[in-house]
């Protein structure tokens, strides 16, 4: 089968099932819409996609699709995540990981729907402005195993986070505002809403900044029918362990049994702890690493008394600091959380294609849903480029992607990549795309 030919049909593949979120109509200017974006060069507004597909005949139904279409965000999540579960990788030391984190996304002008204003980190630089304006999300994806390689992330959904001084008004409700909702409650949601997917133990894996009680204990300790998440996150340096309780009474012990076993020194002072330490030798950051750590079954006050957790002390070859981090996942190895923390690390690769590769940035609307589908839209196109990726890979294409004479050490293809490769088949993806689709303009 020619290489052209394979592509566009896995492409298409990936795309059907996303039909029973839109209307049949509402559906082919999906495929159009996540087709132009994965094609074109220029900024990723609807405008420049139409031109890089050579439908501008398009761009008006385009434009309505995306502000007024009908389009049910959460079905578009339902069936991202049903992709990826076939993907290879995708349980991983038993779970299905997901990472967490917020990012901003710089826009212009207050007119533009959801934005708030931040305190910039780069301002320091003489050139930045100490507040910028922007949207700020809370986004989720899938980490996926790559043996002896940089694991894959695949974003999956995100909301906005408003600031409780800034809340947008509601769209049609004159005054009304929308609910206000801590980042925490926000990642907490998100997570759930993959746990309720598909099923199976979870692990969400997140930096210190959501190590709060707020998410650690919703997440293990659940109300209602919500099933139970691990989780893994940064542990403080000065973070208050304790040992677990006696199960025993003591002769002559009176009133209750205590909920607290004696307290262990803090993370800083791990050495101390009375266990051995242990050597590993594990794939973080880009290389093998040799790590020693130090493990230990305990209860951390942010968790609560009811819930034991793994604390590990880790060093790791070529970092000075120790790394610390606690899980609720008591059955997975210091080694194990070592490398799924780091692990982590993709998603901040993932938020950099993202903006630099498929215009996160570049947004032009400034309404709500337009803001809110463009941002979706761009988060199946980054998925769906990895998933025809791996479905290249399992038809046994392996010369489709560039090894720079320059880079002997490159491995593995980039997002960049994947789409060097729809630019190099351009004509034949937009005819096929044409017959496809049928008539340009407003009859879908």
């Amino acid at each position: 089968m020619p290489q052209v030919t394979l592509l566009w049909s896995t492409w298409l593949q990936l795309l059907r099932p996303f039909a029973r979120a839109f209307t049949r109509p509402g559906h082919r200017r999906f495929v159009e819409w996540i087709t132009a974006l994965a094609l074109n060069v220029e900024e990723h507004t609807v405008t420049q996609s139409v031109v890089a597909i050579e439908r501008t005949a398009d761009w008006r139904a385009l434009e309505r699709f995306a502000e007024y279409g009908s389009w049910d965000a959460p079905a578009v999540t339902r069936g991202l995540t049903r992709l990826i579960e076939s993907a290879p990788g995708r349980i991983w030391h038993g779970f299905h990981v997901h990472a967490v984190d917020d990012t901003k996304v710089h826009r212009s002008g207050a007119h533009v729907w959801g934005t708030c204003t931040f305190h910039e980190y780069t301002a320091r630089c003489p050139n930045r402005a100490a507040t910028v304006r922007a949207h700020n999300w809370v986004v989720l994806g899938a980490l996926l195993d790559n043996p002896d390689q940089p694991a894959w992330f695949l974003p999956i959904s995100g909301r906005l986070y408003f600031r409780k001084s800034q809340l947008p008004e509601l769209p049609g409700h004159t005054g009304r505002t929308e609910t206000f909702r801590t980042k925490c409650e926000l990642a907490v949601g998100l997570i759930r809403e993959q746990a309720r997917i598909t099923g199976g133990n979870h692990l969400a894996v997140f930096d210190g900044g959501f190590a709060l009680r707020s998410v650690v204990r919703p997440l293990v300790e659940p109300e209602g029918a919500s099933p139970r998440i691990e989780f893994l996150t940064r542990l403080r340096h000065d973070a208050r362990l304790y040992a677990l309780p006696p199960t025993v009474r003591r002769l002559g012990q009176r009133g209750p049994m205590p909920k607290w076993g004696k307290k262990l020194a803090p993370p800083r002072q791990g050495g101390r702890w009375t266990r051995s330490w242990q050597k590993g030798e594990a794939f973080l950051y880009g290389r093998r690493r040799e790590v020693l750590w130090k493990e230990v079954v305990c209860l951390w006050r942010v968790s609560g008394h009811q819930v034991p957790v793994k604390a590990v002390v880790a060093k790791v070859e070529g970092y000075k600091k120790r790394f610390t981090m606690v899980s609720s996942a008591v059955a997975l190895t210091g080694l194990q959380m070592v490398e799924l923390f780091c692990a982590r690390f993709r998603q901040e690769d993932g938020f950099r294609d993202l903006k630099q590769r498929l215009g996160w940035e570049e947004c032009r609307a400034w309404t709500r849903n337009p803001i809110e589908r463009t941002s979706q839209a761009q988060w199946v196109t980054m998925s769906l480029l990895r998933l025809a990726q791996f479905g290249l890979e399992s038809e046994g294409e392996v010369d489709w992607w560039f090894r720079p004479p320059w880079d002997p050490k490159k491995d593995r293809p980039s997002v960049l990549d994947v789409e060097r490769l729809f630019r190099r088949h351009r004509p034949e993806i937009q005819q096929h795309l044409s017959d496809w689709l049928g008539s340009e303009g407003e009859a879908a």
